[in-house]
């Protein structure tokens, strides 16, 4: 049960009981990336009347897509992939939070990063629109990533909550509400990244960060269709 609620590493320290009781638990990470996904027009899906049962029938439509994206961390190529939380239909996760890889500073590192959190997206995208596909809805999903140091710990004592925080984390959240469905938008650093790893993209202009100046953004496009 722990371990459905904080990542292993973390729950093994809790577990041990090497720690006094009110002792603070946090990491800090170079190279950690992080990953919003929105479902923006879910709000628009939600309605609470007597056919939904108050709206009950609209939040089992989004625990289905929640969990569908869930399974996705169960494959070998996104293993280093950490869920944090879900904030309404947004859905929340960061690559590289492993123990013993705190200073991240190997550019291959921080691209394998990058890269698998890019993927994992992608591939989110394509759960969605099966979804679609079996329950006849056009849910889109909006993703904004962004890579850097981030600090990670457990805070709470009652209902212990594992989250990561920082400059990082803000514009990774920035990413995702600025912009734009069915593609991924990351600030120019991300973007070199992924240029070079081959993955399609459009330049998007400068966008708007609080406490920031205007930053360059790239907007990361889905594998064209087969035709």
């Amino acid at each position: 049960l722990l371990e459905n609620i904080l990542p292993s590493h973390v729950a093994d320290y809790f577990l041990s009981g090497n720690r006094s009781k009110n002792e603070l638990y946090s990491e800090s990470y170079d190279n950690i990336c992080v990953m919003f996904a929105s479902i923006p027009n879910f709000k628009d899906f939600y309605h609470q009347n007597a056919s939904n049962k108050n709206g009950i029938e609209c939040i089992r439509v989004l625990n289905e897509i929640l969990v569908d994206f869930d399974q996705l961390l169960s494959k070998p190529e996104f293993s280093n992939i950490e869920k944090i939380k879900t904030i309404g239909s947004t859905y929340m996760a960061a690559a590289g939070l492993q123990p013993g890889r705190e200073s991240g500073n190997q550019h291959g590192e921080c691209q394998k990063n990058v890269i698998g959190m890019t993927e994992f997206a992608l591939m989110m995208m394509v759960k969605l629109e099966e979804i679609n596909f079996n329950s006849f809805n056009q849910f889109k999903l909006r993703v904004g990533i962004n890579h850097g140091p981030v600090i990670a710990g457990v805070i709470g004592a009652r209902k212990p909550q594992y989250d990561i925080w920082g400059d990082t984390v803000n514009v990774a959240s920035r990413m995702d509400s600025s912009g734009e469905a069915s593609k991924i938008q990351v600030p120019l650093k991300t973007a070199n990244i992924l240029m070079e790893a081959g993955f399609r993209y459009e330049y998007k202009g400068f966008t708007k960060v609080k406490g920031k100046e205007p930053m360059q953004t790239y907007l990361i496009l889905p594998p064209p269709a087969d035709t």
